[in-house]
């Protein structure tokens, strides 16, 4: 470990053990700052002149503090968190330290309800000079694009939902979107999945399909539905006419998608379809 130049709100310091105190011991940068590290964190391993890894944040009374507990995200990085309690000015958010992350009025999208979890990037406050949570993760993402293209598979990370689809940080660093009515899967906040790019808009952000698409003819629908078949013993209660929520529950596809498969194992020959349900043939 290398002793840190100067105090880092934020981040993870790597301290030495200055003195003892009654409410802790003293922590030292190489400029001779010093922070306490109360005493329910001390171990019998902290002795004088040791290096210590801590994370530094405020106390109740914005006084800095050093904690050996990681906090779900540091300065500049954001995560899922759980809100714990709302009031008039904010909410506050579980962030796995003593004291808890407050993400005010100003930094939130909509309306804040104890038990939801939301993505947070944790900022600092120019105007308190605290460590606050934000909603708002525009700045995050970057701008122009590169190195990617339309039908490249890609890996996101689900972050939000929106009435148009589920936001998404597409490979680290972009803004993507998956619209509402291509989603034939759960999906739930937090989820890392790979995607496919359908489009790359000219603002940056990024449409994602979570199915390859292809300007040849794919039969993986097809095979799933046949599959499926064989599964359940040759035959299941399903045709053209069957109800497209029943469809997206049964097969995970489409409407449009389930019609265009059966016909291609009809015309394949593997497949009768009837008022009473798919059968397979032979």
């Amino acid at each position: 470990m290398t002793l840190s130049t100067h105090l880092t709100l934020g981040a993870i310091n790597t301290l030495r053990v200055d003195r003892d105190t009654k409410p802790g011991i003293f922590l030292m940068a190489e400029d001779e700052q010093d922070v306490l590290l109360p005493g329910q964190y001390i171990t019998k391993e902290m002795l004088q002149d040791t290096l210590v890894d801590v994370f530094l944040y405020t106390d109740s009374e914005d006084r800095l503090v050093a904690t050996t507990l990681n906090p779900t995200a540091m300065l500049n990085e954001f995560a899922l968190f759980e809100v714990v309690d709302v009031a008039p000015f904010g909410a506050f958010m579980d962030w796995g330290l003593s004291k808890d992350l407050l993400v005010p009025n100003m930094f939130q999208k909509t309306p804040f309800e104890v038990g939801e979890k939301r993505f947070i990037k944790v900022i600092y406050d120019e105007r308190t000079h605290r460590l606050v949570g934000s909603e708002k993760l525009g700045n995050f993402f970057e701008q122009k694009v590169k190195g990617l293209k339309p039908m490249q598979e890609v890996k996101i990370l689900v972050i939000a939902k929106t009435p148009l689809g589920y936001k998404c940080i597409v490979e680290e660093k972009y803004e993507g979107l998956i619209y509402h009515n291509e989603i034939f899967e759960n999906i739930n906040l937090g989820d890392e999945k790979n995607a496919y790019i359908k489009t790359i808009r000219k603002d940056g952000n990024i449409d994602l399909s979570l199915r390859k698409t292809s300007n040849k003819k794919d039969s993986t629908s097809a095979d799933k539905i046949f599959h499926l078949l064989r599964d359940n013993g040759g035959i299941m209660p399903y045709n053209y006419k069957s109800d497209a929520e029943l469809i997206k529950s049964v097969f995970s596809l489409s409407k449009k998608e389930f019609k265009r498969s059966l016909t291609t194992l009809v015309d394949a020959g593997k497949i009768e379809v009837k008022d009473i349900g798919i059968y397979i043939k032979g």
